[in-house]
Formats: structure tokens, C-alpha cells, sequence
């Protein structure tokens, strides 16, 4: 998963050491991204006893983010999300706090903005993904204004709590952009927070809450589907289903939506609308030699079970970034990256590949503001619980307090320590 949207600072890596300040350096692995999926992997790449890792990471900030639907929700403070990077980059790797902005697999080059080459033996492609509000016209100009508020940016997860606290009657859409997108629960859970919000305080009646949503079915997996089906009923929640918003107008507070079934389009005045941007590989990598020719979003081409870029052997790919048939979520991260680092090692020693991801991922879905789903499951769609004895498919109190209180500190101390 990315950090925050990224802001190259150009500085050189705190080790203050003298090739580093040179235009051309050399790390035996180099990460690109010091999100979750990177510092993952450096951590346990460390603790595997890699001697020379190497992070390309321009922000100073580390944002836990499945916390944001809670702060949204009203219930957590942003604060609770973020760490500076300093504080979870592991010892001894080499941070270079700058972005890159090209890669060449033929030279085993990473550019960086700048102006510095960065040479590699195994190079790890972990930069998350970038929003494109862009992709919808008039979402970019409308968000943070006008009513129109987005999870998927730290800094409007707050708004988004003011505007559903401050809503007493009208219309309330939440939408979800067509292709894979962070937490693809996300667009859904912040609606069904706001309408138990609502109920509770005795307006749920006077707001036509409305759910937009791309997919055919609540959800893939219909065991959960299937529950988010009656959840939407209970609150009186009108969705639609293959369903997209395709233009938004601040200003008058109206957001158009197509029906992609009939084509049928609709103008919805609003009061509040929370948008869930289209997603992309980033643009240096979308428009590079690694971009999957067969993802229309440009990410990056990886097999599915090893991790290995299929046809240069020397890059792997994780995380949000990777073109991978299963969802982008932090859960997913933590079943790959042992996976990849395993193989890397492999491959750094010539043997055969042995580690398999088996497309394992998992979106906790909160319904309520005390119930929560964990829908597990696998590049088959079928479900794979991980915690024995619970009936995940049903709303549970116990599931809600997991994720967030005991999933944070799994996170912090777990994962990102490459201890988990």
C-alpha cells in the first residue's frame, strides 16, 4: 500500500553516507515505497540478514490507512493513522527520501526526480497506487467543498465526519469508481456508518441515502454479499449496481450516474457525497517496460503465485501496485510479503522459486458502528478464515474491536517489525 500522496523532498538518506550523495549508487535490493508493503518487506529482509536494502520513500509521513474509514466514521482521530517514517523504517536499511520517476529493467536502473540513478541486483516494486479524481470531471475541483468529502484522502476523513454529524435530512450518495481500488469495501462501509449514525439519532428517515457501486453484487464472495444485501436493506439504502458516477458539479451540489446495464443516466442533487476517486498505477510505472500490457489501470505485470515479474526475472512487485486478481488491501501484504521474500532470496542464489501466494486477502467490513464482518478469502473467491471458531459471515462486536484496536498494533508492532 502507498503513504500519503507523495512529495519528493530530494534530500539524501539520513546514513549521511558519501556514495549516496553521488548521481550514481548501487544497492544490492532496492524497494521502491515505504508504504506498507515496503517496509514489510524491508523489515523481514533485514531480519533475513540481507546486508544492503535499500527504501525509495520521499515522504516523512507513515499513514495506517484502513484507520480511515473509522475516522470518517467518527470513530477515530486521524492521529491514530500515522507514524513519521523515521519511526518504521527498519535499522539498517538505507532510506533514499526521494521519489523515483523512472525504471529500467535492461540496465537494472531506478531514476529518481532528482536526477540520481539508482543501480540494482533485485529490485522490489511497492509505490502503492495514485488517485485520479481527475478521472471523473469535476470531482478534483468539488473535493473538500460544496458537500463533497473522501475517505481516501487522511486529510478529508475529518470533513467527512463533519458532514455526516451535521446532516439532519436530504440526500446522501457514496460512490465507488469502476476497476480495483484500495479496501474494495471501503466505498460502502463509510455508508453504512453514516446511516447507523442517523438511525441512532433519529433522522435516518428524513435522508435518501443512496450506494453506487460498479460490481454486479454487493461483494464477490457471496457468503458476504449475501449480508451486505440485508445490511443495505435494513438501513433503506437504494443501490446501484453496475453502477458509476461520471461527473459531478460542486457548485449546484448534482452528480450524474450511469447505469452501465442500460445506459440509462441520471442526475442526483445531493447533500453530501462521498467519492471514492478511480485508482492508477503510478504514472512512471503505468507509462514503463514492467506495466501488465493486460491492465488498463497500468500496473505492474506479476506472477500470480511467485511474485516475479514474468519476463525480468530480477523485479518483483507487491501491493497495491502489482497486477494481481485479488483485492488491494494490507491484509493481502501480509501473506505476500514473505512470500516474495522468500523467492527473492531464491533467486539471488539461483535456485527455483518455491513460495506460493495463494491470492489470500481480506476486507473487514463494518456495518455499524460496533459490528463488523471479516471477509476472508483466496483468488478462488472462496472464504478463508483465519480465526478459528468465529463465524466471520455474521456481524460481530468482537470483529469491530479487532479492527480498531487489535489490528493498529498488529500493524505497527507486527507487520511493519516483519515479525507478522
Amino acid at each position: 500500500m502507498s503513504t500519503s500522496p507523495h512529495h519528493p523532498h530530494g534530500s539524501s538518506s539520513p546514513s549521511g553516507s558519501p556514495s549516496e550523495d553521488r548521481s550514481r549508487i548501487h544497492h544490492g535490493i532496492v524497494i521502491v515505497g515505504g508504504g506498507t508493503a515496503g517496509i514489510t518487506v524491508a523489515a523481514r529482509l533485514r531480519r533475513a540478514g540481507a546486508p544492503d536494502v535499500a527504501v525509495l520513500e520521499p515522504s516523512g509521513t507513515h499513514w495506517y490507512q484502513p484507520l480511515w474509514t473509522l475516522v470518517g466514521g467518527g470513530q477515530a482521530p486521524l492521529r491514530a493513522s500515522l507514524r513519521t517514517e523515521a519511526e518504521v523504517m527498519p535499522a539498517g536499511v538505507h532510506w533514499l527520501r526521494e521519489s523515483a520517476v523512472s525504471v529500467d529493467p535492461a540496465t537494472r536502473t531506478v531514476g529518481t526526480a532528482s536526477g540520481r540513478t539508482v543501480s540494482y541486483d533485485r529490485l522490489v516494486l511497492a509505490p502503492g497506487l495514485r488517485l485520479d479524481p481527475d478521472g471523473v470531471p469535476g470531482l478534483a475541483q468539488a473535493l473538500g467543498h460544496d458537500g463533497v468529502s473522501s475517505n481516501y484522502v487522511p486529510e478529508l476523513a475529518p470533513l467527512t465526519w463533519e458532514l455526516i454529524r451535521g446532516m439532519k435530512s436530504g440526500t446522501a450518495v457514496f460512490t465507488m469508481p469502476a476497476g480495483p481500488v484500495k479496501c474494495g469495501g471501503a466505498p460502502q462501509k463509510i455508508a453504512y456508518l453514516a446511516a447507523d449514525h442517523w438511525r441512532k439519532r433519529g433522522v435516518l428517515d428524513r435522508i435518501r441515502v443512496v450506494l453506487v457501486l460498479p460490481e454486479t453484487a454487493m461483494f464477490k464472495v457471496p457468503e458476504f454479499g449475501r449480508v451486505l444485501e440485508d445490511v443495505a436493506l435494513r438501513y433503506g439504502i437504494e443501490v446501484r449496481l453496475r453502477s458509476e458516477m461520471v461527473s459531478v458539479d460542486g457548485a449546484a451540489r448534482e452528480a450524474v450516474i450511469v447505469n452501465h446495464a442500460t445506459g440509462d443516466k441520471e442526475t442526483i442533487s445531493y447533500d453530501l457525497l462521498h467519492a471514492v476517486p478511480p485508482q492508477a498505477a503510478p504514472e512512471w510505472i503505468a507509462g514503463g517496460p514492467l506495466a501488465d500490457p493486460d491492465s488498463p489501470f497500468g500496473y505492474v505485470k506479476a506472477d500470480p503465485a511467485t511474485l516475479q515479474h514474468p519476463d525480468h526475472p530480477e523485479v518483483f512487485a507487491l501491493g497495491d501496485v502489482a497486477n494481481l486478481p485479488t483485492s488491494k488491501t494490507g491484509a493481502a501484504v501480509r501473506k505476500q510479503a514473505p512470500v516474495l521474500v522468500a523467492n527473492l532470496r531464491d533467486s539471488l542464489r539461483g535456485r527455483p522459486l518455491r513460495a506460493r501466494y495463494d491470492g489470500y486477502t481480506s476486507c473487514p467490513l463494518v456495518t455499524a458502528r460496533h459490528k463488523m464482518l471479516l471477509a476472508e478469502f483466496d483468488y478462488e473467491l472462496k472464504p478463508a478464515p483465519s480465526v478459528p471458531f468465529l463465524d466471520t459471515t455474521k456481524e460481530r462486536t468482537d470483529m469491530w474491536f479487532l479492527k480498531r484496536y487489535g489490528l493498529p498494533q498488529f500493524y505497527w508492532h507486527g507487520m511493519l517489525k516483519g515479525l507478522a
